[in-house]
């Protein structure tokens, strides 16, 4: 029987995840509180159309299902270290229910016109289940597609007519849609930093979101827009205070991402407006140093073998030594899966807190791409160039025999210098997006004797995606999950930001007392 003077904790608040990719900002959220018997977010629904990014998120939410039961079982461990299979897995006792339950939240869907009625079904059942009366609290979470407002996009389509009038321009409207239809009390959009530049038949893009979600009804439902990183009244925000230099708070990557805070006008009253809280840089060493070494697979896979590495490594380290004027270069790798013992402080303690689990055996995801033999000795080069200026080069520090043969490579005006970029050990990386699925000239691994682009592994680090975590599909598939994602950490301090917003915090204090 429980004491008379206990109160019982308050259900967790309903959250909707729209254009979810493979749950970073999924993940943040549902894990505020996940460790103690008090979770304060609730994942009803997840609206994503990839099938491999709902793959990963219905296992995902299986696992964090299984989790919040009390454990999680060696099924899930031996699923993802390549033990059994997926169908093994599934048909687990300990597992069956809990995958069923995440198919049901977890939904494949285009969110467009096509598919309104359909979707809105899906969110007023999930809600209707989830709310224990009319008007409560619930969150929408998530970000249209970006494609068309980045400035890749952008530049990758500069003479096609049909750019204006690409729907993924105005798919921020389906979420405006569902904003209108079932007013959640905070929602937290999210969308890449070139939205303040582009522009549509003449009209900002940016403004005109703002404005739109500012007032998506006009007479009947307004929101107050925060920043979370400046602390000014909503009037006299500008447009960079809505972007998140991720580096700032503890991401291990220099990546910079508008977050909207909404809050519903009537709900303004009962909140606070915070901010996050600056820390300490953590660093690609923090983030990835401790990971076992890999060597870089010779493409084509004919010609791979250790004795063909070896002999590229050798030749790697003569040329190097050569341009140094030392024989003291290239002799042992810098990972070798010790601790990493980083200047970061609480950041560090707090990032090697959530990406470590002690189940995982072997490190999953960790398989080096392979490489064509130019790229190879390219990559060494410019890693041990790296550590000898303590930033990324520029390709034209490549010896002669190995700048690429492009056409304007001798052009004043060469685009593209740092289209091979070395991820340097002592600061956070550059930022992890979906072009790493193509090539990893970008995300070239910081130590010289490994001549290699990131793994999947590597790359989800940088992203703050815990160790624990699977991603599904092939291995291009998996890197253009990882780079499409909303950092998972820093999903997690936007997400106990709300709880703050909406004094969350001391309402459960208040009834312990």
């Amino acid at each position: 029987m429980k004491d008379a003077n206990h109160t019982q904790s308050p259900a967790p608040i309903p959250v909707i995840d729209l254009f979810a990719g493979p749950g970073g900002l999924n993940e943040g959220f549902s894990s505020v509180g996940e460790d103690t018997d008090n979770p304060v977010f609730q994942m009803v629904g997840s609206f994503e159309m990839e099938r491999n990014a709902v793959a990963t998120l219905t296992l995902r939410s299986t696992f964090r299902i299984l989790k919040r039961a009390g454990r999680v079982p060696q099924a899930y461990y031996d699923y993802v270290s390549g033990k059994i299979s997926k169908d093994d897995f599934e048909q687990d006792r300990a597992v069956v229910d809990a995958l069923a339950s995440a198919k049901a939240h977890v939904h494949q869907i285009e969110l467009g016109a096509k598919t309104r009625d359909e979707v809105d079904k899906k969110i007023a059942s999930a809600l209707s289940g989830a709310l224990k009366e009319e008007g409560s609290d619930w969150v929408l979470i998530g970000g249209p597609p970006c494609q068309a407002y980045s400035l890749a996009g952008r530049s990758r389509r500069t003479n096609d007519e049909k750019f204006a009038l690409d729907p993924k321009h105005f798919l921020y409207e389906e979420y405006l849609r569902i904003i209108k239809q079932f007013r959640p009390a905070v929602f937290v959009m999210e969308n890449v930093k070139g939205l303040l530049s582009s522009t549509n038949t003449g009209v900002g893009m940016f403004n005109q979101i703002l404005r739109d979600l500012r007032h998506p009804d006009p007479l009947h439902l307004k929101y107050e827009i925060r920043s979370l990183v400046v602390d000014e009244v909503a009037e006299d925000l500008l447009p960079r205070d809505f972007v998140i230099p991720a580096e700032k708070y503890g991401i291990p990557q220099k990546r910079h991402r508008i977050i909207l805070l909404g809050i519903r006008s009537d709900v303004v009253e009962r909140t606070d407006r915070v901010v996050l809280t600056e820390t300490k840089p953590v660093t690609v060493r923090d983030a990835i140093g401790d990971l076992p070494s890999r060597r870089s697979r010779i493409s084509p896979l004919a010609h791979d073998s250790d004795e063909a590495w070896d002999q590229l490594r050798s030749d790697v380290r003569s040329q190097v030594s050569t341009s140094r004027g030392t024989d003291n270069v290239m002799a042992e790798p810098e990972t070798d899966g010790d601790a990493v013992d980083g200047d970061g402080g609480e950041a560090v303690v707090r990032y090697r807190k959530w990406i470590e689990d002690p189940r995982i055996r072997s490190t999953v995801h960790h398989e080096s791409r392979s490489h064509m033999t130019s790229d190879i000795k390219r990559y060494g080069h410019l890693a041990a160039k790296a550590i000898e200026l303590g930033k990324t080069p520029k390709f034209t520090d490549l010896p002669d025999d190995l700048v690429p043969n492009h056409e304007n490579i001798k052009n004043d005006v060469t685009p593209f210098m740092d289209r091979f970029r070395v991820q340097v050990w002592d600061a956070p990386s550059s930022t992890v997006v979906s072009h790493i699925s193509k090539d990893g000239h970008y995300y070239i691994h910081p130590d010289e004797t490994q001549m290699r682009s990131l793994t999947v592994r590597e790359a989800a680090r940088l992203q703050t995606f815990p160790d624990n975590y699977f991603f599904e599909g092939s291995r291009t598939a998996q890197f253009h999950q990882v780079g499409n994602a909303v950092p998972p950490l820093l999903a997690l301090l936007i997400a106990e930001k709300v709880v703050e917003t909406l004094r969350l915090t001391k309402n459960n204090d208040d009834s312990k007392d």
